[in-house]
Order: structure tokens, then sequence, then C-alpha cells
């Protein structure tokens, strides 16, 4: 069946671009917490929220970024409906009250993303309870109102208490509620887990740890293995409901300096994520727990403490040791023109960034934080990303460990005319699994005498949604002929084999052949017959055939030499159906196809 749903039209564009890779994962973070990205504040009606992301969608979109990272849980509290944890604040303006009028966020940004081909990431803080307790209006359906004594504190701050079982098991609950119900892409941590350090503040869990240690004798190894507890406890648990759900995390970017952790860790001096926090993030990524992994890298190259030229070899070397899983690094958008060190007031810092993870073996991606730093264009970022770094497309890394099963290749017919070649396919049939579904097409252009390769990314020229079978090309030069394929991927972005190649150049009068109008037929729509008229402006090998929408010849009317001069040919439908068809007229190897009407 045919699935069309827009056209996707690409217009000519010159860029000078960096050279891609075809599968990238470029992703942007968008932040709810304090109203950060999204929505823009609090109490909006649920239309302007809804528009509100429906722009960042298309203006990251159209910036090329493909997948988004979103915020749906960042104080116990949930962006969607749930009868575990009350409405978040930052829809409404007051917890535990609904958008108005009444829809469900989450759907609707799933829903969004899919329309685009986007993939949805759902954000999620496990332990961060509420950031300032002397000020929060809580929710009375609120953990720190419901279970006081699951709470961790320190000064203002209450998480959940990580050393408590019951606590592994709520957070799991509330994980799996959503990979339950949403059709979500991935589910994300970020760095939040024991409090980062505070100057004159402190938090005690030593009657935590006195009655669960477990034997564990040290107090930081007891924090560590609480924290991987539920990281496996979440792994396995989306495993086991939905296997093609992906896990990740974006930990604190320094796992542990060589200073502390010879020879292991990173030439680096900042503050280490598995002493101060607690998170053995580099555990988690090498024991396969996690999907991917996503360093928080925010830092410039040749920075002192913690240079981006260090530690991004440091994460792709540990990524050695990890059985086959993805690294992507968090960047800092949100510095761009917003620091005081000179680093990050130059347009280069972010592109040189991206450059240099495209250099290293095992980084298969990147992740900005935060999409309104990235939209707001500083210094000219977004358009670095939109007119070079990301100017052609790039399917997502695929996650074979997962499910390494490619679709059936689709069916290509292309039609061009004097400005344009239309590209339509069919969507093949496939398994009824979730895994088996197809997600994507991608659309392949060579130029002439090219060899059909899909695993060339410079002739990737368009990646559309599930539902699109259409698309149309105004980028060709006239005279030269192309070749197309397309191929079909799955939810896990494995790639079909390519369609049958089909070569088009545009119609162009005294060079291929013919005239602007060569190819009419009348009547049209008809029934019985129609009269087919075509002009050479010079002799040629003529080949005029008639096919269905799939590409398949039904007739072939004409195939000779022919002079220069007008020429008709009387066609009788027969027996053929009502419905769509092509006429295709081939001269000198230059196609061109009209669209002809059937009728009972």
């Amino acid at each position: 069946m045919k699935h069309i749903t827009f056209i996707t039209l690409l217009f000519l564009t010159v860029f000078h671009t960096y050279a891609q890779p075809k599968r990238e994962f470029r992703g942007a973070w968008i932040a709810t917490v304090g109203n950060i990205d999204w929505p823009s504040r609090k109490g909006l009606p649920a239309d302007q929220q809804q528009q509100q992301f429906i722009n960042i969608l298309n203006q990251h979109q159209q910036a090329g970024i493909n997948a988004v990272v979103v915020q749906i849980r960042s104080v116990c509290d949930a962006t969607y409906p749930s009868t575990l944890e009350p409405w978040a604040e930052v829809l409404s303006g007051k917890q535990g009250q609904a958008p108005q009028p009444y829809y469900d966020p989450l759907q609707f940004m799933i829903t969004e993303c899919r329309k685009r081909g986007i993939e949805f990431h759902a954000w999620m803080n496990p332990y961060r309870a509420v950031s300032n307790i002397n000020t929060a209006q809580l929710d009375p359906a609120h953990v720190v109102r419901t279970h006081p004594e699951w709470l961790l504190a320190q000064g203002n701050l209450r998480i959940l208490n990580p050393g408590l079982p019951d606590v592994r098991n709520y957070v799991t609950k509330v994980v799996m509620d959503v990979v339950r119900r949403y059709d979500i892409d991935g589910i994300h941590f970020d760095d939040y887990f024991y409090p980062y350090p505070q100057t004159g503040l402190t938090f005690s869990d030593d009657s935590t740890y006195a009655i669960h240690n477990r034997g564990i004798t040290k107090r930081d190894d007891w924090r560590r293995d609480n924290i991987d507890l539920l990281v496996k406890q979440v792994s396995d648990s989306i495993k086991a409901l939905k296997p093609y759900v992906k896990f990740g995390i974006s930990p604190f970017g320094i796992w542990q300096n060589r200073s502390t952790a010879q020879p292991l860790g990173s030439a680096t001096s900042g503050l280490q994520g598995y002493n101060e926090i607690y998170a053995d993030s580099r555990k988690w990524i090498q024991q396969g727990w996690l999907d991917y992994i996503a360093p928080q890298v925010y830092w410039h190259m040749g920075f002192a403490a913690a240079d981006y030229s260090v530690l991004v070899p440091w994460w792709d070397n540990v990524m050695k040791a990890s059985p086959g899983r993805h690294l992507y690094i968090g960047q800092a958008a949100y510095r761009v023109n917003n620091d005081s060190n000179v680093n990050w007031l130059t347009p280069t810092q972010i592109p040189n960034q991206i450059q240099f993870n495209r250099q290293m073996a095992n980084v298969q991606g990147n992740i900005l934080y935060n999409t309104t730093s990235v939209i707001s264009n500083p210094l000219g970022l977004r358009d670095s990303l939109r007119n070079r770094l990301f100017a052609r497309p790039a399917l997502m890394p695929a996650m074979t460990w997962k499910d390494a099963v490619a679709p059936p290749a689709p069916t290509l017919l292309v039609t061009s005319s004097e400005v344009s070649a239309t590209l339509r396919w069919n969507r093949p049939e496939t398994g009824t699994g979730p895994m088996d579904r197809i997600r994507q097409f991608a659309v392949y252009r060579f130029p002439k005498n090219a060899a059909v390769d899909i695993s060339q990314a410079d002739a990737l020229l368009a990646v559309t949604p599930m539902d699109t079978t259409l698309f149309v090309d105004a980028t060709l030069k006239k005279g030269e002929p192309y070749t197309y394929v397309v191929t079909a991927l799955d939810r896990l972005h494995n790639e079909s084999a390519p369609s049958n190649p089909v070569s088009v150049a545009l119609i162009l009068g005294g060079e291929a052949g013919l005239t602007a109008d060569a190819l009419v037929n009348a009547p049209n729509p008809f029934s019985g017959e129609t009269m087919i008229s075509y002009t050479l402006l010079r002799a040629g090998d003529v080949r005029l055939t008639v096919q269905d929408l799939t590409g398949r010849e039904l007739a072939e009317l004409i195939n000779e030499r022919q002079a220069a001069g007008p020429h008709q040919v009387m066609y009788r439908a027969g027996n053929l159906p009502s419905g769509m068809y092509l006429l295709t007229l081939s001269v000198n190897q230059i196609r061109l196809s009209r669209r002809m009407i059937v009728q009972p």
C-alpha cells in the first residue's frame, strides 16, 4: 500500500561542506527544568506549548539534527499523565495540575518527532526530588510528601536515597511505566547521581549504610555499587520488555584523573565523577548495561584542567573494551559567546570539536546542550551546523547487537521534467514485530558513470520519514544523467539493499533532442484509446513504454531509431484496469515521463 503524506522538495543550494559520515547521531538536549528550553514559561495554553515544540523541531531539523533528548522528569514529576508522580510545574505553573486545555505532552512530542524522522529519547533524572525544599510548591502526591523517609538532604537539595532498595525499585517502576506506555526510542539519564560537592554542605547516609551495606566495607565503593545496581536494574528491565528501546547516560565528562587512577584515568585535573558523585560510568558502558554513553565534555580544546582534545580520545579508548556500544559526545553549546574564556568567544570552537570527534574511530555522534542556545545561533553556530557540518543528512548508527535484520528493499520509479526529478517508491511488506517495521527511507543519487554504492556518504541525498514515499529533487544539473536508488530502514536503522536503480536527466530542448512539451497524450484521462504525440528535434534512438506506478512495464509501444520531427502513435488501453499509469519516452538514454489516466 502506498503511504504519501507530504512531498519533500530539495532546492539547489551551494555549500562549502566538511566531509561528513554516512551515519552519525546528531542530538540536542531539550531541557524543561526551570523552563530552560520548553515550554518558554509556566502556564502557557496547550496550543502555545505545542507550537513552541513544533518550532523547536522544525529549527533542529533544518540544522541537520536527527535526535532530541527531551527532559520529561526533572524533579520526580512528569510532563505526561502519570499515576505515580504529579504533573510538572513547568507546564501549568502548579505542580500536580495538567496543561489546559488537556493534552498528553509526551505523546504529542513523540508524534511530532515521528513526522520528521527525528529520534525521541526520554530524559529522566533518576534521583533529584526537589532543587530547593524551601520554595518548591509540592503536590500532596509528590514523593517528598509521600515518602520523606526515602530522602537524602544536602542543604536545600533533596534526592532519593540511592542506598535504599525501595528507591531503586521505585525509580525503575517510573522508568518502565514510560517504556511500557509510550513508543519512545530511548531512555536517557543525565549526570545527577549522588549530590555534587558544595562548599560547607554535606549529606549523611550513615543509617542507610548501617542497614543496607551488603557487606561492602568501604563507603565510597558501596555508594558506587548503589548506582551500579540501579543502572543494571533499569537496563535489564528495558531489555526484558522492549529490547529495541535504547538506554543511555550522559555522565560528567571526567571519570577519574590519571593522578588518582593510574594508569586508567585521563590526563586531567578536574572534578571526578567516580570519586565525587560515585558514578562509575566507565564500568556501565564496558559491562554493556548501556547502549550508548554521552559524556558531558563541556570544556574547550586546550583547557588545562580538562582538555576536550584529551578527554574525547580517552573516551574513545574506553570504547575499545565496550561490546560494540556507542559513544556520543556531549558538547557545551550554551557556552558559545556566553563565557569569559576567549576560546568560547570564537565561532570555531564547536565546529572544531565536531570535526575532531569525526577523527575518532569510536565516536559516533554528539549531543548539544542546550536547545535554546543552538536555536539562538550564537556566533553563527546553527548556521555552521546547517550549512557545513550537518549540511548532508545522516543515518543513525545501527545497534546491531539489538537487531541486525534489514527490511526488504523498496521498488523505485522516477519521472523527470524540465526542472526536477520525482521519485516514488513502495513501502515493502515487513514482519509485524516492532523491530521489523520500516521507520525511514534513504534516497541516494549518483552522477553519470558512477557505480551504485550506498556506502558513499556523499551519495546520500535525503532521509524521509516512514510515511513519505515521494521525493522531489530539484538540484539536478541540466543535461547530466543521474542514477537514483532508495533503501528502507527499520527502527534500529538496519538498512535494506538498494532498490532497483533508475537513471534520468532533466528534459532540455535541443540538448536532449526533445521539445519542452515533448510528450502529450489526448484525451487524458481517456477510456478506450488515446493519441500519444511527441516531437524530436533531431534523430535518435526512441523507446516508448507504459508502466504502472511501481515501475513495472506493461507495454512497449516504440523501440526504434526515428527521424527528427513530430511523431504520433495510437494507444488502446484494452483490458487495462482504470487508474493512473506512466507514459515514458526514452530518447538517446534521456527519459521523460507523463501521467496517463485510464477511466472505466
